[in-house]
């Protein structure tokens, strides 16, 4: 029997578990999203607190889903108290945030990441939370066609003009596609190193100053957009040889190939039988008119004479290459005595340049929020911890993600070994069906590559036993 949920004792300034006062403190978003094509959305994707319903792990244990499939989802929640990220650093503690997802229908194009939402004098307004709402980090999941992250990015202020810019974490871990429960975690350090972790082990690491596009400090120098490059400037490292001749017994006329002299003509070869000779059993149509159609002319067919033969018509030696030919002669190149290297305008100090010692130091957090678009279904979040203390979130883990993920991985072992058995019946009794579905899938998957959201929106069934084969296959 499944063990059942226990609401953990851990304290942080922002923990959830969706237990049952959970609409207290979540709101679903009544905004709309503007399209880069200018298409306008409304968030219909719909929101449920509930047990998972594939490969279910600890009992009573309930989670955020995103109920809708091919929806806008927007769902965001207050903190109590201000995250202060910057006051956290000078007083040694790191940023720590932590949560879990279950994607039950897999992952074949959408986003499971959370954002961690600025504060703002008018406080978080959940009503209009959209893609629009200021946020400080981003963190989690996506997925899209090739495209398979998780995404780190953080919003810097630059201190000179005030401009807010997005840093993406570049190489990004993949993300974890299984249906059974994955744990996503984020440390920020107050010596501005971070460690991304998934399911407790550590898959990416850097420094918000060296792992980020584009990099938090610009450059001390840049390049003078005034200098040109001098017309005198020589930049042909090698030239050809000046004083070079041709010698005397270099050919430029010879031909590349010539007759081979030691060939002979095949025994038996027929010099006067042509390949293909005029049927001897054609007939002139009757209706063929020689004034309206012209002379009427027999088709050809084979030279029966030449199927025994070597070969029949005129015979030409084979060609082979000429000793003697050497192509057109050019000067061996030398060093170019002008060359001065390549040019490269010169540096002048850079009228943006600053250097932030703490990007560390982000904007306070004041909420939580997930917006996502997702043509997947039933993904569920939960046990999210947003505080300072790395023991905590571990200890958070322990009591509940350790717990529910090998409970979750026996079943998966179970369905799979029992769609194994299914798959091998099906061959067995319904080839053609097996082979009709397989050619289906190959030709979903190539129309994916093309256009993944058309290709999903066209079969979306094909898409969800994508997602499932994926799921299975990369855990």
């Amino acid at each position: 029997e499944r063990p059942s949920f226990e609401p953990t004792n851990i304290k942080a300034p922002f923990l959830e578990q969706f237990t049952p006062d959970w609409n207290t403190r979540w709101s679903p978003s009544g905004a709309t999203k503007k399209q880069s094509g200018g298409e306008v959305f409304s968030y219909v994707g719909q929101w449920s607190v509930e047990e998972p319903t594939v490969f279910p792990g600890l009992k009573d244990d309930l989670g955020l889903v995103a109920k809708s499939k091919a929806a806008q989802h927007a769902i965001s929640a207050p903190f109590k108290e201000v995250v202060d990220p910057k006051k956290a650093a000078k007083e040694g503690k790191p940023l720590v945030v932590q949560y879990e997802t279950k994607l039950q229908n897999g992952l074949v194009c959408g986003g499971a990441y959370l954002k961690l939402l600025t504060e703002s004098p008018e406080g978080i307004q959940a009503k209009e939370f959209s893609d629009q709402t200021p946020y400080t980090i981003m963190f989690g999941p996506d997925k899209c066609g090739q495209t398979n992250k998780v995404h780190f990015i953080f919003r810097h202020k630059n201190p000179k003009t005030g401009e807010i810019e997005e840093k993406h974490l570049n190489n990004a871990p993949y993300a974890k596609l299984s249906k059974v429960s994955a744990l996503y975690t984020l440390i920020v350090h107050p010596d501005n190193t971070f460690q991304v972790l998934i399911n407790n082990d550590q898959r990416r690491n850097g420094t918000l100053f060296d792992d980020f596009e584009p990099s938090v400090n610009p450059d001390k120098e840049i390049d003078d957009p005034k200098d040109s490059k001098p017309s005198t400037w020589v930049d042909t490292p090698r030239i050809p040889d000046p004083k070079a001749e041709k010698p005397a017994e270099w050919d430029e006329d010879a031909a590349p190939e010539i007759p081979d002299p030691d060939a002979e003509k095949p025994e038996g070869w027929l010099d006067d039988e042509l390949l293909t000779i005029p049927d001897p059993d054609a007939i002139k149509p009757e209706e063929w008119d020689d004034e309206e159609d012209g002379e009427w002319v027999a088709p050809t067919v084979p030279n029966p004479k030449c199927a025994d033969a070597p070969g029949c018509g005129e015979w030409v030696r084979p060609t082979i290459p000429n000793p003697a030919f050497k192509g057109k002669w050019t000067a061996p190149l030398i060093d170019n005595p002008e060359y001065k290297g390549e040019w490269k305008p010169k540096k002048i100090a850079n009228p943006n340049y600053f250097e932030d010692k703490n990007p560390n130091f982000f904007s306070p957090i004041k909420g939580i929020g997930f917006e996502i678009w997702t043509m997947d279904e039933d993904i569920l979040f939960d046990n999210i911890y947003v505080g300072h203390s790395i023991e905590d979130a571990r200890e958070l883990a322990r009591q509940t993600f350790d717990v529910k993920l090998p409970i979750e991985q026996n079943i998966e072992k179970e369905d799979l070994e029992k769609k194994k058995e299914e798959e091998e019946k099906q061959v067995k009794d319904e080839p053609l069906g097996f082979a009709r579905m397989q050619n289906t899938l190959l030709d979903f998957y190539s129309d994916l590559k093309v256009d993944p959201i058309a290709a999903i929106k066209a079969q979306p069934n094909v898409a969800g036993l994508l997602a499932a084969i994926i799921a299975a296959v990369l855990g």
